[in-house]
């Protein structure tokens, strides 16, 4: 199955806020949350949490990456659920200190709010308008790293670097469930799954194989979709093929436009971006993130030439 709204999924987890950008629950006994959306949606997300867990109160919030699409709700999150912790990776404690981070992080969540407000099934009404605001990690999570909650209910966590530097996943073994979210790629609206390496294509694949090997039941993605049963399966070899073919794509338009970034980045997003009727991220933080991609594989590529020429 592919579930694409929010409310129950299955084990215990559920979707809240919206799927574009969600925070799942996970409503054990000892409630826990992973990612924290948008900053707007902040009201959203807590409204949907307690109306779920009838007065009990999410005890983590395991952030997989301060993206500002994942970690823009923290700070109203953890105000409005006393004792809230909240549990990222060391690189990520420090990303989040960053003046020039938290700058970028404001600019783009004051631009999302357009285009939420144009979503259908939001309340505009509920939306928080106030700039992104900074927050503290409580916990400092390490790969392979078990956070064990009563009644047989454990996180584990799982180093999984390529979409950024601080990436990290979560696995709960006794549910299988999966919070991986870009590191499986992100499937659009489209049917295409958008490969979404930012800093090392290398390890983003090494990342992707390593998640694709666990027995998993419930696989959540960053955005729009959580796949579940057989449909795991598909989409993680979908995914390993896509990110490959990304690869072989922009290398070959890198060729035809004699190594010029910006010329490929155009190219691509005909192709990626523009034919996705949405909802979709912004087109400025797509852009940013593109030529990241683009600008990696074009020094791999010409790394790769370089050697090709040394052994000539």
């Amino acid at each position: 199955m592919v579930f694409n709204k929010t409310g129950l999924v299955k084990n215990n987890l559920y979707v809240t806020g919206f799927p574009w950008s969600p925070v799942y629950l996970l409503a054990s006994e000892h409630p826990v949350i992973f990612e924290a959306g948008f900053c707007c949606m902040g009201r959203h997300y807590e409204k949907n949490i307690i109306e779920i867990l009838l007065g009990k109160k999410p005890e983590m919030l395991f952030i997989t990456h301060v993206h500002y699409d994942h970690c823009g709700a923290a700070a109203y999150l953890k105000k409005a659920f006393k004792g809230l912790r909240i549990g990222a990776s060391e690189r990520a404690s420090e990303i989040i200190q960053r003046p020039n981070a938290q700058t970028l992080m404001a600019s783009l969540s004051e631009n999302v709010i357009k285009l939420i407000e144009n979503t259908y099934g939001v309340d505009n009404d509920m939306l928080i308008r106030d700039q992104f605001k900074p927050f503290n990690i409580d916990k400092v999570l390490e790969d392979g790293q078990i956070i064990d909650f009563k009644n047989n209910l454990s996180v584990r966590v799982i180093a999984t670097p390529g979409h950024t530097r601080d990436m990290l996943s979560y696995y709960i073994p006794e549910k299988k469930i999966l919070i991986a979210t870009e590191t499986a790629g992100c499937m659009s609206h489209t049917g295409a799954i958008v490969t979404e390496f930012l800093v090392d294509y290398d390890a983003y694949i090494t990342s992707l194989k390593r998640l694709a090997e666990l027995e998993v039941d419930v696989l959540c993605q960053g955005h729009h979709f959580v796949f579940t049963g057989n449909d795991v399966g598909d989409h993680f070899k979908r995914s390993i093929t896509s990110a490959e073919r990304f690869r072989e794509t922009v290398e070959k338009f890198l060729r035809l436009e004699d190594g010029s970034v910006e010329k490929v980045v155009t190219l691509i997003k005909a192709q990626e971006y523009d034919p996705n009727p949405g909802p979709k991220q912004p087109e400025k933080a797509y852009m940013l993130n593109l030529r990241k991609r683009v600008a990696h594989l074009a020094e791999l590529l010409e790394a790769k030439n370089l050697v090709r020429m040394h052994n000539e």
